[in-house]
């Protein structure tokens, strides 16, 4: 073979193999990243809800250690459990990477308990159910009830008259005798607006575009009583 031959025969393969090359990556495709699937919600397991909790190791007079427990959830690195004392209304959060946790608490208090489910992949959280429980005393017969959630209007909300003033009341003695409704402009509201034995007062009409503030006082049969934090709406 002559020599021009031969160079000219080695360029045309190396340019099929250049563009043969160049052909395939063009047609090649980056993986396309999987997305990280959100932690599913945790299902409370201890203290159950609307309950006495006597189930723990007592430290002292006032305090004990309760261990609460929560079902794993899916694609979940790790759980915070917000804890609230119903009657300073204090919150913490408490960290941990299994599903259940020791904490020491006060007795003869009333608590609510939520679980926030955290992953590693992403900022997405999933959140429990909330839980009441009242942490058993020492020689406690009657308990009081906890104190009321507000169900209507939802705290901040703006209303149209007449509106419904409506909550949710729960006692671990299931006695609860009746309901001390206090309205007002002030916070905290001082007037009593009404007292009974129902979970709403229908029919209210106040002044509009004002600021209003309630809370819910309730009584058991044995006299026993909490009161609920102060809620706020706005008329329109």
């Amino acid at each position: 073979m002559r020599p021009n031959t031969y160079i000219r025969s080695s360029l045309f393969l190396l340019l099929i193999a250049f563009c043969s090359c160049s052909s395939s990556d063009d047609g090649a495709k980056d993986p396309t990243p999987q997305e990280s699937l959100p932690p599913e919600a945790s299902v409370l397991v201890f203290p159950k809800k609307d309950e006495e909790c006597n189930q723990g190791d007592i430290i002292s007079a006032t305090q004990s250690k309760v261990t609460f427990k929560w079902k794993a959830s899916d694609h979940t690195d790790s759980y915070t459990l917000v804890l609230k004392n119903l009657e300073t209304n204090e919150t913490s959060e408490n960290d941990t990477s299994t599903n259940s946790l020791a904490l020491t608490i006060l007795r003869n208090t009333p608590y609510s308990w939520n679980i926030i489910s955290k992953s590693d992949e992403t900022a997405t959280t999933a959140t429990s159910e909330t839980w009441k429980f009242y942490n058993a005393g020492e020689g406690n017969e009657n308990y009081a009830p906890f104190p009321a959630e507000a169900v209507a209007p939802t705290m901040g909300a703006s209303v149209s008259q007449p509106l419904t003033l409506s909550w949710k009341g729960s006692d671990v003695d299931n006695d609860i005798a009746s309901y001390d409704i206090y309205l007002g402009t002030d916070n905290p509201p001082t007037t009593l607006h009404a007292s009974t034995s129902d979970s709403e007062i229908d029919d209210i009409a106040l002044n509009p575009a004002t600021v209003y503030y309630w809370r819910v006082v309730t009584t058991d049969e044995n006299g026993s009583c909490s009161q609920s934090p102060v809620f706020e709406f706005k008329t329109k």
